[in-house]
């Protein structure tokens, strides 16, 4: 029984559930980010019907409401989980009793999500800075998604957002998916 406790012991349950709610939290926000497109797609295309049941030459009142708050959702999604991997990787630092190895393994997935987080926000104001009026970047190690305010994204515009990207982090092209969201 001793023999056993040397195998698993506390910390090490401790870490694996840790692990698995910070493995939960990231697909929770993959799940909840994609049905928040479907969301914005339906609420652009709801719109689009509603201007279409107008008369020619009517007043109406256009707002982009929409898609400043889907813009702003999505940020707060993201910070959010964002946070939340950064506080499970503390807890599990801060624990004590790792390996030399473990804690180097830790610091180091902390560093790529620091990063990752800094090259979301300045790909975001670069973009922005070429006329988009807003966008939004998830980025991974090996994919990269870039969701655009847009009234129509050109074959150009979409090159030209890739190029930003790839001045930045290092995706195969293939991996990167842009979206647009008018």
């Amino acid at each position: 029984m001793k023999r056993l406790n040397l195998i698993i012991g506390k910390k090490q349950i401790i870490l694996a559930c840790l692990t698995l709610i910070l493995g939960i939290a990231v697909y929770m926000n993959y799940a909840l980010s994609s049905s928040d497109e479907d969301i914005a797609q339906n609420v652009m295309s709801n719109d689009a019907q509603a201007a279409d049941s107008s008369n020619y030459g009517d007043a109406a009142f256009v707002s982009a409401e929409g898609a400043s708050d889907y813009f702003a959702q999505v940020r707060l999604s993201r910070m959010t989980s964002r946070d939340e991997a950064v506080e499970t990787l503390s807890v599990i630092l801060n624990g004590g009793d790792l390996s030399d190895e473990e804690t180097a393994t830790y610091t180091n997935e902390s560093i790529t999500l620091s990063k990752l987080s800094e090259s979301e926000s300045k790909i975001e104001n670069l973009i922005k800075a070429q006329g988009f009026n807003d966008c939004v970047v998830y980025l991974n190690d090996s994919t990269a998604n870039i969701v655009v305010k847009s009234d129509g994204l050109e074959a150009a515009q979409a090159a030209q957002i890739k190029d930003i990207l790839l001045t930045e982090v290092t995706i195969p092209a293939e991996n990167i998916r842009i979206f647009e969201v008018k």
